[in-house]
């Protein structure tokens, strides 16, 4: 089955669809979804690899994956305001990054008619995400950081830096 991916997507590159650039050594496993209908791209690098049921909707924004990443299974990543993963970067299974968030601050409208608020989402190089993570728009995840199994990110995490619980709290350096 991911032979006959690996072929799907490397016809997919080779015909340059507008939103889809994905290097050949990409692998992508079944029952992945790959969604740009409402507009935007998907720009996955070299040697990463989407495994079983990952999905990356783009709704008019851009999702970038750099090299040698891992999304693992169940793992679903929005585009709204812009997701930015950089290289060597692991994203346990169940995770879901989310780059934009709903306004809410009119109670005349219903909340679904108000619109979005947008910042995007910067995970850096040779970061590992935990298993069930919440990553929340606005937030940059510094270079070499780990985030706990179970933690919702809504601050920004520093480079080297260890983060867990709901909110996630510093807990300690690498």
């Amino acid at each position: 089955m991911v032979r006959k991916l690996k072929r799907w997507i490397k016809k997919i590159t080779q015909r340059k669809v507008n939103s889809l650039f994905i290097h050949p050594s990409v692998k992508i496993y079944p029952n992945v979804v790959l969604n740009s209908e409402y507009g935007g791209t998907i720009t996955i690098g070299e040697k990463s690899e989407l495994l079983y049921g990952v999905i990356l909707m783009t709704y008019g924004g851009t999702i970038k994956i750099g090299n040698k990443c891992s999304i693992n299974p169940y793992t679903v990543l929005y585009g709204h305001g812009n997701l930015t993963i950089g290289n060597n970067v692991l994203i346990a299974g169940h995770t879901l990054i989310i780059p934009a968030n709903h306004n809410f601050t009119d109670k005349n409208k219903t909340i679904n008619m108000q619109g979005l608020t947008m910042k995007g989402i910067t995970i850096e190089d040779d970061v590992w995400i935990g298993s069930g993570c919440r990553i929340l728009d606005g937030v940059t995840i510094g270079k070499g950081a780990i985030v706990a199994a179970g933690a919702v990110v809504n601050k920004n995490v520093e480079c080297y830096s260890i983060v867990g619980g709901v909110p996630a709290k510093f807990i300690k350096n690498r």
